[in-house]
């Protein structure tokens, strides 16, 4: 068990600079994500982005690059925590890495079944045509509630 853990401590600092600090952003912002899923929805939605709105689906080739990076950067980091990162809480860490960069982006809320018949919710964003976190599950869900955070300037 402790060899595993300097081992991955040793993996870390062969990285360089740049994507540990992605590394290390897509930590907080997923622990930050987990806070604000605790307050009621409608305290943080407006930050999330103007409701009921998409944005485009092009985007150059530059943010195809950024945005492969900020995907993979949440799924590797979502995988360590000490806590549970549930759809919502890795979609918001999304919008706020995007937004952070001036990258357009939106975040779908969804509805479904589930086998039991109970209702079931699920969260995914999309900047452009790429689908940042979520896309293994959207299919099955009925989108109810878009949120699009827009660049600025």
């Amino acid at each position: 068990m402790m060899w595993r853990g300097l081992h991955r401590v040793r993996l870390l600092l062969e990285l360089d600079r740049k994507t540990v600090g992605l590394f290390l952003e897509a930590f907080f912002y997923l622990g930050w994500a987990r806070l604000l899923i605790a307050l009621p929805f409608s305290k943080v939605s407006p930050s999330l982005g103007v409701h009921m709105r998409e944005t485009s689906h092009l985007e150059s080739k530059h943010q195809r690059q950024t945005l492969r990076c900020v995907q993979q950067a949440i799924t590797l980091v979502s995988r360590h925590t000490l806590w549970r990162n549930p759809c919502l809480v890795k979609a918001i860490t999304a919008v706020l890495m995007l937004k952070r960069r001036n990258i357009a982006c939106t975040l779908y809320l969804g509805t479904a079944k589930d086998d039991e018949g109970n209702m079931i919710a699920h969260a995914w964003v999309r900047s452009g045509s790429r689908y940042i976190t979520g896309a293994e599950e959207m299919d099955s869900f009925t989108v109810v509630g878009t949120f699009a955070s827009e660049i600025s300037g």
